[in-house]
This record gives structure tokens, sequence and C-alpha cells, in this order.
């Protein structure tokens, strides 16, 4: 099924491809990555009929796939992978956490990583399965992860795990890092804007200002 549907998948897109916008979207992540230059609701549209049939599958053909999504050099593959993933994420188990990250470890940058981290938190909903190791992994984008995965888990949010991460990297001085620290807190704060000001309070001495600044921006 992978090497078939793969090939729907390029076949699908390939009339949508825009050659003057793949330059800007190329420019906006820094010249990293190529593009078709297909916005996202086309793509989705383009994709919906191709991925549809895969309501079915088990997880080692969507992860199947999506490595084999990954490979492709347009970005766009890589966010159709995202989003194969995403919308069967109840497919998926604690058990395929390591082939999520290291779909992350590829062709890093924030929107793989923070795309692979909304399915990690969907997955793991509660759960904090290899999360701590996570944390302390030589790639920074991992940790990042690790920051990112209770995202949106409002009261099943364990506070004192969302704090101990921020402190233990409240210290690197990576951009994504410290990004991601703000926005971890600021997003529990919509649900519990008291605990994250008495936290923000104790500690911001050891936050960097980006992390604090964005962790407060709505309190």
């Amino acid at each position: 099924m992978r090497n078939d549907t793969l090939a729907e998948v390029i076949a699908a897109l390939a009339p949508h491809a825009d050659s003057e916008r793949a330059v800007a979207m190329r420019a906006y992540m820094r010249g990293q990555f190529d593009f078709l230059g297909i916005p996202t609701p086309q793509r989705r549209a383009a994709l919906k009929p191709v991925l549809a049939p895969l309501r079915g599958a088990d997880a080692n053909e969507l992860l199947a796939l999506a490595e084999a999504l990954w490979l492709q050099p347009q970005r766009e593959y890589q966010y159709a992978a995202l989003d194969l993933l995403a919308a069967r994420w109840k497919t998926l188990q604690a058990a395929e956490l390591p082939s999520l990250v290291a779909l992350a470890r590829q062709k890093s940058w924030w929107d793989t990583v923070d795309g692979v981290a909304a399915i990690v938190g969907d997955v793991l909903r509660g759960t904090h399965v290899g999360m701590d190791q996570a944390l302390a992994d030589s790639d920074f984008w991992v940790r990042r992860i690790a920051l990112l995965h209770q995202l949106g888990w409002r009261d099943a949010v364990d506070a004192p795990r969302l704090f101990r991460y921020a402190l233990a990297l409240s210290h690197e001085k990576e951009f994504f890092i410290q990004k991601a620290i703000g926005w971890a807190l600021r997003d529990y704060a919509r649900h519990a804007p008291a605990t994250v000001q008495e936290f923000l309070n104790e500690h911001r001495a050891r936050l960097a200002p980006l992390s604090y600044r964005e962790a407060a921006r709505h309190l």
C-alpha cells in the first residue's frame, strides 16, 4: 500500500505546484527547504481522497507511509505525513513514540517538530512515557517536544512536571527552547492563571526574559 499511496500523493500534488509561490515559501523557511508552492488548504483538499482510504490502516502502515513522505525533497510531503498521523493518532500508541521522534530528528525545524509534538501529545494524553528521556536528549528539537507535549491538555496537565521541565531547561540559550518554555507555560496559564503566575513570581530570575514574556503575555 505504501508505494502505491506515495505515488498517488505525488500525482495528486503535482498539478498544484506553483514555482513562484515555492520561492516565497522557501524564503520564509530561511532557504532550508524546497517547496512545491502549495498552500495548506489546497494541499489538504488535493490529498483528502488519497488519504481517506487509510482509515483502516494500522500503525505500521501509517508510519511507513509517513517515513516515505518524509524522504521526499519538498516540504509539503512532510506536512502531508503530519496531517496523516494527526488524523489517525488514535491508531498510534506509546510504542510508536520512537518512530515519531525519529521523524522529528530529520529535516528539523519548528514547523515539523511542533507538528510531531502535537501528535505525541495526543498519543500520550494523560501519560508521559518517554518524555523524561526526551527532555535529556542531545537534540534540542527533541527537548522541545518534551516541553510542548502537554499543550492543550488543560486540567490533565501535570503541573509539577511542566514546571520541572521548564526549570530544567531554563539555562539554555537556544531560542527555540526559551520560546517553548514560555509557550508551554502560557498555554497552561489559560487554564490555571494563578498557578502559573505564582510559578513565574517565584522563578523569574531563573527564566530567560523571552520565556518569561511569553508565559506572562496574557496574565
